[in-house]
């Protein structure tokens, strides 16, 4: 009879324990799935929308209207095709290099083709909504970066080398750079500040440009002949869907219908506005004229500089940065560009090159507790003076890694395919030679 009870005894006890071993296990697979929020993903939705909206037809108009008439087609075609081409490349590899895990510098390849995006999964950076809508937002960041370079180099380059170069491009330099801050790699675990994209957009499409126009040298005729913008119209409706589009770029970066976001969306639009007039009154002094072309430059001055700043400064401290960057993008656009005698087409690096590396560097100033929420001091007002420093570093980083790898692509499309046009070609325009259609 003892032995029976023993026996009993040493069952329940073997029981009990496993149950207690297997409670871990059992809580994990009973562990609920992230809950996608509904106002999130709407936000989202049209946040990526905005983005889109913005180089095409944004960009598109923004930059066709400034080129000679003979290359308005040219130029609107380029942002177009780069739209398509980026959509493919970042569904095929992009995606994954930039926001999988993997390494200080690039991320895996456990997205390739999109592989394993569940449906109703989402991402670890945006646990409220579908991957896929993360997926897509992330997307339209990357469909305009490249496009924003070709106004560096417009009415000269080859259509075939600019699909291979952006194509490459995307590959090697915007989706490394994405990972570095964003997607876990080496400028984000040093603290960087980027909220919307001044190092992973605008540095890197501006120093690219920079690179691109000195690689391809100067348009013919460059500083002994006018280059007339075709139609300023154009420009401004370009420019007028940027600044809208900009709220789903800055506002959406929140990844959340929130707080955060109604802010960023409000210091957006007061640093844009206060670059314009910058732009414009510096404009007015120096030359005794304040031009069409020079408001709305002064604008997507003002949209770039905001960009890794507006989730983390108040309304005051965007008021400086676009002062700040309207007017200091004014003389390096004019002031310094012919002093150095660069042909940079379309102001690509002054505007977004200059602007957002003045933006990042005031980042770690305005950069303030009462947006983040954070504990500890953020920027230099806050009280951490490091953090400047900090940013100048995430600056740097961007501007040798994004100048090196852009030299040597084009270099390597210019030997095997060549990147200029024929003199021919350039001479006659870009919209009949290359696409075989002109504007009536």
């Amino acid at each position: 009879m003892m032995a029976r009870i023993l026996r009993y005894a040493a069952g329940g006890s073997a029981a009990f324990t496993a149950a207690v071993l297997a409670l871990p296990a059992l809580a994990q697979e009973a562990a609920p799935a992230p809950t996608l929020d509904r106002g999130d993903t709407a936000w989202m939705l049209t946040s990526t929308a905005l983005v889109l909206m913005m180089t095409i037809p944004g960009l598109a108009l923004f930059y066709g209207g400034m080129v000679r008439k003979m290359n308005v087609l040219a130029t609107a075609m380029q942002s177009f095709a780069i739209c398509c081409l980026v959509t493919i490349l970042w569904m095929v590899i992009g995606y994954s290099l930039a926001f999988t895990e993997g390494n200080d510098y690039f991320g895996g390849f456990s997205r390739v083709l999109l592989a394993g995006m569940a449906p109703g999964g989402s991402h670890g950076l945006a646990a409220s909504i579908p991957e896929s809508v993360f997926m897509t937002f992330q997307m339209t960041f990357a469909i305009i970066t490249p496009a924003l370079i070709a106004g560096a180099f417009a009415d000269r380059m080859k259509f075939s080398a600019l699909l291979w170069f952006m194509g490459l491009w995307l590959v090697v330099v915007y989706a490394p750079i994405a990972h570095m801050v964003w997607g876990g790699g080496l400028i984000g675990q040093m603290g960087v500040l980027d909220y919307a994209g001044g190092t992973v957009v605008h540095i890197n499409a501006g120093v690219a440009g920079l690179v691109a126009a000195l690689v391809l040298g100067k348009r013919k005729g460059y500083g002994k002949v006018p280059f007339p913008p075709h139609n300023l119209v154009y420009s401004i409706i370009g420019a007028a869907l940027l600044w809208v589009g900009w709220f789903g770029f800055n506002a959406g970066s929140a990844v959340a219908a929130d707080a955060r976001a109604g802010m960023a969306m409000a210091v957006t639009q007061i640093a844009t506005a206060a670059a314009a007039l910058g732009w414009m009154f510096a404009e007015w002094l120096t030359k005794g004229k304040p031009s069409v072309l020079g408001i709305i430059s002064g604008a997507v001055a003002g949209l770039v500089a905001i960009t890794p700043a507006s989730g983390f400064v108040l309304p005051g401290g965007a008021l400086v940065i676009g002062i700040v960057a309207g007017v200091l993008c004014f003389f390096a656009s004019t002031k310094v560009k012919n002093m150095i005698g660069y042909d940079d087409s379309l102001d690509a690096f002054g505007v977004h090159g200059v602007g957002g590396i003045i933006g990042a560097v005031l980042t770690g100033v305005f950069a303030t507790m009462a947006v983040t929420g954070a504990a500890d001091p953020v920027g230099l007002l806050d009280g951490n003076g490091g953090q400047v420093w900090t940013q100048i570093q995430g600056v740097a980083i961007t501007i040798v890694y994004c100048g090196v790898a852009t030299f040597i692509l084009l270099k390597l499309i210019d030997l095997i395919i060549g990147l200029r046009v024929p003199e021919e070609v350039e001479r006659d325009g870009l919209d009949l030679s290359l696409h075989g259609e002109l504007v009536p």
